[in-house]
């Protein structure tokens, strides 16, 4: 493969990835796909071989490894087989890996059978799914994400709590100081290499603020089309990890990582629009909140418990979902009301939309988007109405949510028809892959069990 081959491929690449070129030549080529976890699997090769490469497979066993790295014992034959299946690179995903030390360009990869029909376990092709079904009514989903995570120390021993970075003044970060411009400024050269990296990368920023947590920051990013948004999220967290590290701080993206300190989340805003006009479907004419936005949030009433193992994935996820820390503890819906699960912030008819405020940082972007987007969906299909909203404090009504895994994955066995949607053999998948993670997680004895009940029972 010649040098001219590349460059003439090259210019295939999005605009931003050509930008970040500036004439060089690719040499590496990451071949990439989201797994469960939303962890970046895949493979990587010369660029030349990318070039010259028909077809390239991964086995359909990654998609049934758990977070530990262990295999879940699903019984189908492509358990034991490990079944190949064939990578499908998706060319409007590419970006810089602006970290590498060779010319290096990362493209997100769609995962088909050897016959050509999606994989319908992975995590994009669920989303995708979702997307059709809106796409088959007229809709068209509009959703901006809120990244928020922490800045650590670098912790090499788990059994040692986390701890804020030390920031440029040289005092460690403290907590409380919500949007504070001196916080973030602590943090700039991380920030600033966050910057530059999604620049290259050709990812668009909203804002970033300082979050209640010390070193926790809260970063924005535009409204658009789902699947997009999904990519960028999915690619930021490897982006913003790297900047950490640059700057020897970890990035965190669990949901509870520090005891005392507020969680993260991944707040979802959503709205819909008419896939013709590009009119909000939230919104009368008359400017008036319609009846499918009404049914929006009764759908995520009636249905997002029942999938709430796809918004909070882990053991950690439901430390974050408790009184008192800035997270819901209900499906509530309110104006202009942090205190609820769904929140409708203040806007004009245009960009009227429902945030979910229940979705953790910890989540895979792809099925979280799908799973609300789709308790959503249901609810304009089935004009599901929802209880009166709410304009006191939600935190002084009973607590609603699942306190656990456990009985989030009991719960995806409420609504068939909402399984069929998302997808009967991922929902089966899925819960074996998180049950699995859940009985591995009690066989550890925890530092307050040997605190409180080592001498005391």
């Amino acid at each position: 493969m010649s040098r001219k081959a590349i460059l003439d491929w090259s210019e295939h690449l999005p605009e931003s990835a050509r930008i970040w070129l500036d004439g060089r030549v690719v040499e590496e080529v990451e071949c990439i796909i989201g797994d469960f976890a939303g962890i970046a699997r895949g493979k990587v090769m010369p660029a030349r071989k990318f070039v010259d490469l028909e077809r390239s497979f991964l086995p359909i066993s990654i998609f049934y490894q758990t977070i530990t790295g262990e295999y879940s014992d699903y019984d189908s034959e492509e358990s034991w087989t490990e079944t190949d299946m064939v990578l499908k690179p998706d060319l409007d995903t590419a970006v810089a890996s602006p970290w590498a030390e060779d010319v290096t360009i990362q493209i997100i990869h769609d995962m088909e059978t050897l016959s050509g029909e999606p994989v319908t376990i992975a995590p994009r092709y669920v989303l995708k799914k979702i997307l059709a079904a809106y796409k088959r009514k007229g809709w068209k989903p509009v959703i901006a994400p809120e990244l928020e995570f922490y800045l650590t120390k670098p912790n090499v021993d788990p059994d040692i709590p986390l701890e804020p970075p030390i920031g440029r003044s040289g005092r460690q970060g403290a907590g409380r100081q919500v949007y504070s411009i001196a916080a973030i400024d602590e943090y700039t050269a991380v920030i600033d290499t966050i910057y530059d990296y999604a620049e290259a990368q050709g990812l668009e920023i909203d804002t970033i603020i300082q979050e209640g947590g010390a070193g926790q920051i809260e970063i924005n990013l535009n409204h658009g089309d789902p699947l997009l948004l999904a990519d960028q999220v999915f690619t930021f967290k490897r982006t913003i990890r790297e900047a950490a590290l640059k700057h020897n701080c970890y990035a965190t993206f669990m949901a509870k990582p520090m005891e005392g300190e507020p969680g993260s989340a991944m707040h979802l805003h959503m709205s819909v629009v008419n896939s013709r006009t590009g009119e909000n479907v939230f919104s009368n004419e008359d400017g008036s909140p319609s009846d499918l936005f009404h049914h929006f949030i009764g759908g995520q009433q009636h249905y997002l418990t029942s999938i709430i193992s796809l918004l909070a994935p882990y053991v950690n996820s439901y430390r974050r979902l408790v009184p008192g820390v800035s997270a819901p503890i209900n499906l509530e819906w309110g104006e202009d009301n942090r205190s609820t699960g769904l929140r409708v912030p203040t806007s004009g008819p245009a960009a009227r939309r429902v945030e979910n405020r229940v979705v953790g940082m910890d989540t895979n972007p792809y099925l979280s988007m799908a799973a609300c987007l789709a308790c959503g969906y249901l609810g304009m299909i089935d004009k599901i109405e929802p209880r009166e909203k709410l304009s006191g404090n939600a935190y002084a009504l009973p607590h609603a949510l699942p306190r656990e895994l456990f009985e989030g994955l009991r719960q995806m066995q409420k609504f068939p028809k909402l399984r069929k949607l998302l997808g009967e053999e991922f929902c089966r998948m899925y819960e074996n892959i998180k049950m699995r993670e859940f009985e591995d997680y009690l066989r550890v004895i925890s530092p307050w069990e040997r605190e409180h009940l080592l001498l005391n029972v």
